[in-house]
Parts: structure tokens; C-alpha cells; sequence
């Protein structure tokens, strides 16, 4: 099938083994009442894809029954780990780490439960590996609990299976300039962080603007997670987001987001993306899909 043809939010694509791997949240599932699994998507040109194979099915007594969110997967230490955003209807939102020894799968549970605090509604955990190789989960403290929306940071068990310390607060969702004004409630969505070639970190992240759902980066001026952040302009404003950084085979690097942001017409979309002058823009030479 064609990625257009694919139902999914929060779209994840992993180049590995020489193919492209893509995850995301299941469209069919997303806003249910009950979650059965989640699937990936596999090619070896960006343009044909086969699939949907589960690579993650519940096991028997899982503490989770609904919104089986944004999973990602990365590579790290000789093994496949997969960040998942997980809920009940006793158990809050959290992000569990699953194991795998393929990009295929299966998936397994790695973390005991949510890694993020079992008191907070929390989603969309990303993993990021510090310059000393120290791991960090970057999550979202949602809006439903405090109202704006927190961008977080937690240091991580060199293992994965666990925190390593508290989480710390990076920004709030109402910060930008373009966040939409005058409401009560303000979303943090989606972080993915990306380091440039001249030294740079940056973070991709979703919310609100007066557009609708967006694309932003926010940047530390330290170079460090722990930042200070500062907000840049919006990378797409057109009504989709929940964007990670990829790059192909040969080189070529794209943004990949779902778009629109309204159910059940979400899909991916491939954006190409280069550096410059030390910062993201969407365009170049690789050919938007």
C-alpha cells in the first residue's frame, strides 16, 4: 500500500536492517474504549508497504485496556526498545518501556508498568541519550491534570527498566508567542529530539496555535536537556503534527507527521527536512511523499 493508504497518529518510522519500520497509534483504536495491540509497517523505498504486522499484543493480566498511544522504537544497546503511552479505566495514562530483539517484534514489557509517576496523567515518552550516554525519558505531563500542559524530563536506569530520578519541568504549553490564546487549557504533544550538525539540541513537540494542530521546535540553549528552552518558529502549521526526524537510507532527511489531525482522516506525511544555518526547515531536495 501507498503511506497515504496507512490509518495511524503519531507516526514512527525507524530505518534499520536496510528497510524503513513504521509505527504509530492504530486509527481505528485511538479514541475507543478498548486497545488490542499495535502494529508496524515495513518498506524498503518509502513508497510500497506491507503490512500492518502486530508486533505487540497484550499479554494476558496487562494492566493497560486502552489508549495504546505514539509508540516509538530505538535502538539501543543491542536490543529494540519500545515507548508506549498506556491507560485503564483504574490506572492513569503512563509511558511503559517494551523489549524486543527485532524491529519486527514481538514486543514484550520491559518496565515494571508506567515509567513516568504512577500519580500523573502522562503520555507520548520519547527516549533521548545525553552526550556522556546517560538515557533520558522526555514525556508530557498532561493537560487534562494541570490544566498547561508540561514538557518533562526524567533520567532513566541505564537498563531502561526504571527511573533514575524525578522528572524535571522543561517548558509549559502556553509559553510560545503563537500558542493559542485566551483558553484554559494548553497541550504539550509528542516530543522527539534532535541534535544538528553544528551542536545544537533541538526539540520537535505538538500543540495548539490559532491554526490548529502544529509542528513546533524549541531549542536549548545550554545544549543540555535540562535547557533552558527557548521557542522557534513553527516548522508546520497547516493542521497536522506529532513529527519525528528520520533520516533514509542515503541520507536524506524528513520529517514525518500525521496530517489532517481529525479522525479517522489521519495518515502519514513524508516532509523533507534539512539544516540550515543551525536550525530545521521543511523543504530541500528529497521529494515531499
Amino acid at each position: 500500500m501507498k503511506i497515504g493508504e496507512i490509518h495511524v497518529r503519531d507516526p514512527f518510522i525507524m530505518t534499520a536492517r536496510g528497510r524503513y519500520y513504521l509505527y504509530g497509534t492504530r486509527g481505528r483504536e485511538a479514541w475507543s474504549d478498548a486497545a488490542s495491540g499495535l502494529d508496524v509497517f515495513v518498506s524498503e523505498d518509502l513508497e510500497r508497504w506491507e503490512g500492518p504486522t502486530e508486533v505487540f499484543t497484550p499479554p494476558e493480566g496487562f494492566w493497560a485496556t486502552r489508549d495504546f498511544w505514539a509508540p516509538e522504537v530505538h535502538a539501543y544497546q543491542g536490543a529494540y526498545y519500545m515507548l508506549v503511552s498506556f491507560k485503564s479505566a483504574t490506572e492513569r495514562r503512563g509511558t511503559q518501556i517494551l523489549r524486543a530483539e527485532s524491529p519486527m517484534g514481538p514486543f514484550r514489557p520491559h518496565s515494571d508498568g508506567p515509567v513516568t509517576p504512577r500519580d500523573w496523567e502522562c503520555l507520548d515518552g520519547t527516549l533521548y541519550v545525553d552526550q556522556s550516554g546517560a538515557p533520558w525519558m522526555v514525556f508530557c505531563h498532561e493537560w487534562v491534570q494541570v490544566k498547561d500542559g508540561e514538557m518533562c524530563a526524567m533520567p532513566l536506569t541505564a537498563d531502561l527498566r526504571a527511573a533514575a530520578g524525578a522528572p524535571t519541568v522543561l517548558f509549559h504549553a502556553s509559553e510560545p508567542a503563537w500558542a493559542r490564546k485566551g483558553q484554559e487549557d494548553f497541550v504539550t504533544d509528542g516530543p522527539f529530539l534532535y541534535r544538528t550538525a553544528g551542536g545544537r539540541l533541538l526539540m520537535i513537540w505538538s500543540s495548539f496555535s490559532d491554526n490548529g494542530y502544529v509542528q513546533a521546535v524549541a531549542s536549548s540553549q545550554s545544549g543540555e536537556i535540562t535547557g533552558p528552552w527557548r521557542h522557534e518558529p513553527l516548522l508546520f502549521d497547516r493542521d497536522g503534527g506529532h513529527g519525528m526526524i528520520f533520516r533514509t537510507l542515503t541520507g536524506d532527511m524528513y520529517l514525518v507527521i500525521h496530517s489532517p489531525n481529525e479522525w479517522p482522516r489521519e495518515r502519514p506525511l513524508l516532509l523533507p527536512l534539512r539544516e540550515e544555518n543551525d536550525c530545521l526547515v521543511v523543504g530541500g531536495q528529497a521529494e515531499e511523499r
